[in-house]
C-alpha cells in the first residue's frame, strides 16, 4: 500500500499547490491513501468547510490537525460530525471531534491517529503515551487495520523521535508536523515503522512559515504586538512524504516527495 502525507497546507499558497501537484502524483506514484494537515488551512489558522471541500476535491482522503484547528469557532461542527477531520486524540474525551478513524482503500482499512505534543505547546492535552497506546489496545484487535498511521504535531523534535522509537514495530509510520520546517531524516526504524521528524510546509516559500517576513522581524526585534500577515501570492512549495507498506503492516520504504512551483 502507498500512502501519501502532505505537510502543513497553509493558506491559499498551499491549497494552490496542493491542487496542482497532487492529481497528477496521485495518478504517476499510484497512491492508496491520501493524508494531509490542514490546521492552517484557511488564511493561515483553522479551516472553513469550503477550504477543506476544495482540498477533498484535490485528492486528500483524510485530514490531521493541530492546537490550530480551534482558531475558528465554527468548524467545531464540522469536527464533531465528520471522521475524516481529526483533532488531536489526546485532547479531553468531551472536546469536539474524532481524535482518530479508519480509511477505506482498495487494500485494506487504514487506522489514521493524530495525537498532539506537550513539550512547549500550552494546551489541555493528556500524555500522548498512554493515549496512543489505549487507541492501539482497543482498535487493532477488533478492527485489524492493513495499516496505521500516526500524524504527531508537535513542537520538540526529541517528543517526536521518542514517540516513533516508542511505537516502533508496531505502526506503520510516524510523520511529523506543526514546525512547518521539512527535515531530511525519513528513515524506517528497526522494527519497521516509519518516521520523519517534520513532513514540513505547503505554501509560500518567500514567507517566514507562512507569514510575511516583516511581520516575523518587527515581533522578534520590537517588544510592540503585531498582527500576523499571511503571504498569499508568489512561489509555493508542496512538501509531502510517501510511505510504502508490507502485507503485515510496517513500512518498505519513506520517500520524501516535495516541489516547487513559481
Amino acid at each position: 500500500m502507498k500512502i501519501l502525507f502532505v505537510g502543513d497546507i497553509v493558506a491559499k499558497p498551499g491549497r494552490v499547490a496542493v491542487k496542482e501537484i497532487l492529481p497528477d502524483l496521485i495518478k504517476k506514484e499510484k497512491i492508496d491513501l491520501v493524508v494531509a494537515n490542514i490546521e492552517n488551512l484557511a488564511h493561515g489558522k483553522g479551516a472553513t468547510a469550503e477550504t477543506v471541500e476544495e482540498m477533498r476535491e484535490a485528492g486528500v482522503d483524510i485530514m490531521t490537525s493541530g492546537n490550530h484547528i480551534w482558531f475558528r469557532g465554527e468548524f467545531a461542527e464540522s469536527l464533531s460530525r465528520d471522521p475524516t477531520i481529526l483533532r488531536p486524540a489526546n485532547y479531553p474525551s468531551d472536546t469536539p471531534g474524532f481524535g482518530f478513524t479508519f480509511a477505506e482503500t482498495k487494500k485494506g482499512k487504514v487506522l489514521v491517529i493524530n495525537l498532539l505534543g506537550s513539550q512547549w505547546m500550552n494546551q489541555p492535552v493528556e500524555e500522548p503515551y498512554r493515549t496512543v497506546d489505549a487507541i492501539l489496545l482497543d482498535q487493532v484487535e477488533k478492527e485489524k487495520p492493513a495499516a496505521i498511521l500516526v500524524d504527531y504535531h508537535a513542537e520538540a523534535t526529541s517528543e517526536k523521535a521518542a514517540l516513533a522509537w516508542f511505537l516502533d514495530g508496531r505502526v506503520s509510520a510516524v510523520i511529523g508536523t506543526h514546525t512547518h520546517i521539512p527535515s531530511c531524516d525519513a528513515t524506517v526504524l528497526p522494527k519497521g515503522t516509519a518516521f520523519v521528524t517534520d513532513v514540513g510546509m505547503t505554501g509560500a516559500i518567500h514567507s517566514v512559515l507562512g507569514v510575511k517576513p516583516d511581520i516575523i522581524i518587527k515581533r522578534q526585534k520590537d517588544p510592540y504586538p503585531v498582527k500576523f500577515e499571511w503571504v498569499e501570492t508568489g512561489p509555493k512549495a508542496f512538501r509531502s512524504c510517501l510511505i510504502e507498506t508490507t502485507k503485515a503492516g510496517l513500512a518498505k520504504s519513506i520517500k520524501r516527495v516535495d516541489s516547487e512551483l513559481g
